[in-house]
Parts: C-alpha cells; structure tokens; sequence
C-alpha cells in the first residue's frame, strides 16, 4: 500500500477520567491517544492512508497500539517494540478549567528512538509527513530524529505539517521555542493552538501570531483557536473559520482530530478552506464523546454533520 501521510511521535495509553458514580468513587476510561497517533487514527478514518512511526514497549500497552492501528489500517511497520523501554501513560481528568493531564513518559520508547530509526524510504515516498512539538520534545534524540526526518521528506519534495502542541513539563519555554521554530521553519504548513503560540511567540493577538509563523517559512498557517473556530492565513489571505457547533464534554485530542482531518482533506484534494471547515467539524465532533481516540468521527459522519448546517 502506497502512503499518503507519514506521522512520527509518541502514543501514549490514557486513563480518562469518568463521571463520579453514586459510591463517590472516580472511574477511568482506558484507551489509546497520544497526539500524533491521534492525528494519525483521524486522518486514516477519513479516508487517507496512514503510516506511524515510533517505538513502543514490549507490554500490554504497546499491544493495544499494536491492536488499534491495524484495526484503523494504519501502517505501523516503522513502529518498534522496545524490552527496555515501556509505552508511556497518562490521566485526564476534568474540572471547572476544563481537561488537565498527568503524565508518565520518562525514558518512554518513543523517548529511544534517535535519526538512524527514521524510515527513510517510508517517508520519502509520501504525500506529507507529520509531527509535533511533543514529538521533538520527548528527548534530544528523538527531535534530532524528527529534524532528520524532516530533511528526508524536503529532499524528496513531500510536505511537511507541524503542530506546536507545545508541554511546559517535557521542556523550558526557551527551547521548545527554539526547537518548534526552528522545525516549523523548514515547514509547509503550521498548525499552532493559540495557547501554546502565545507561550512560545510572546504575541496576543490572532493576526500578529499567524505573521510571526509565516515569516518563518510555511505557506500556510492554521490558527486553532478552541471554541473560537480557526484563522487560515496565508501570506495574502486570512480567513476566519468558525467553531463548528456541538456540545463538548471531553476536550482531550480535538486538536489532534482537526489536523489528522484536515491534511486528510487536503489530500483528497480539497482547498485549504474547505478542508479547515472539515476539520473543525471533526474536532467538534470529536469532543461530544470521551477519550481520545474513541469518539473520532468517521468521514460519513463529519459529511452528515456538514450537511445538516
């Protein structure tokens, strides 16, 4: 099977906070996320075709991995298990500020995985490859592993897409920013959440930041912006995407869903702006359920959903 999207980083096995039951006692919902493998599970239900790469343990929690990307028809043969070092966890729990995250992933096997792991060939025959702040942020050897990563796909003209998903507990806010940016420099397309690039850029505003992005190289920059919808911008347009309507109980990988959907369309050969109102309709969707991965919307039910607007 030929590849359309190549998406590198580190799944992480979730414990996702339920309602209190009437004995007070606080349930977890067990499953699958970490970001890029999020994006990658939502671009594969939209039809694109999918690859991960990674390293996982040799646990109970990298067969989950193992399990769920070949149930998704994600290409998980650039995916290596690891005896010596386990698949990362982490908690969400919910509150009055929304989702908030406790993590596990010190000297996690995606953390392992260095340049000579990159699948040169894999990437090079691809449409776009993927990754993230998070991706780079797990340990020197693995952003070094990304930054190789990203220099084979821009020699073998395959795009590249990046989202900042910036994690104040992984690294200083001075070398994320040095990091990201530098990444995002040899970008095609950005894919910053407001809050992670107010933290990273030092801006405010909506407009300032998607200037800061787009001098740094990418043609194009996609503004998440939560429940106030996207920015598209360009460097000779910008256009307002509105938040999609629904009624969100869980937060957790809407932003991963919206970038996972939205190379999906871009793909499948949509503009940019039809392809960001896709995807903000995905995200939307995503967030009406609870977990990561499970409520992903399928492409039939994000057109559904289209249609009834």
């Amino acid at each position: 099977m030929s590849i359309d999207l190549v998406c590198m980083g580190e799944p992480m096995l979730e414990f996702n906070q339920q309602p209190t039951g009437a004995d007070g006692r606080r349930l977890y919902l067990e499953g699958p996320g970490g970001d890029t493998s999020n994006a990658a599970v939502a671009a594969a239900r939209q039809g694109a075709r999918v690859a991960y790469v990674s390293a996982i343990g040799q646990d109970p929690a990298g067969d989950r991995f193992a399990e769920l990307w070949d149930a998704e028809g994600v290409d998980h043969s650039a995916v290596q298990r690891s005896h010596a070092r386990p698949t990362a966890v982490y908690f969400v729990t919910h509150g009055a500020k929304g989702h908030e995250f406790l993590y596990y992933r010190k000297d996690s096997a995606a953390a392992g995985i260095g340049p000579a792991d990159v699948p040169e060939t894999m990437i090079q025959g691809a449409k776009f490859f993927y990754a993230s702040g998070i991706s780079q942020g797990i340990s020197a050897s693995a952003a070094d592993a990304v930054f190789h990563a990203i220099h084979v796909a821009r020699a073998a003209g395959v795009k590249v897409a990046y989202d900042t998903n910036y994690r104040p507990r992984l690294w200083p806010v001075a070398r994320a920013a040095a990091v990201i940016h530098a990444a995002i420099g040899l970008s095609d397309i950005a894919l910053p959440s407001l809050e992670d690039a107010q933290a990273l850029s030092g801006l405010a505003g909506a407009d300032a930041i998607c200037d800061f992005y787009l001098r740094l190289g990418p043609k194009l920059v996609v503004l998440k912006m939560g429940a106030q919808g996207a920015l598209l911008a360009t460097p000779a347009t910008r256009l307002a995407i509105p938040p999609f309507p629904c009624t969100p109980v869980d937060g957790t990988g809407a932003g991963d869903t919206f970038c996972g959907s939205f190379l999906a369309r871009l793909i499948a050969g949509d503009a940019p702006e039809a392809a960001a109102r896709y995807a903000s309709a995905a995200a939307a969707l995503k967030t009406e359920g609870y977990g990561a991965v499970a409520p992903i919307p399928r492409a039939a039910a994000v057109m559904a959903a289209l249609d009834r607007q």
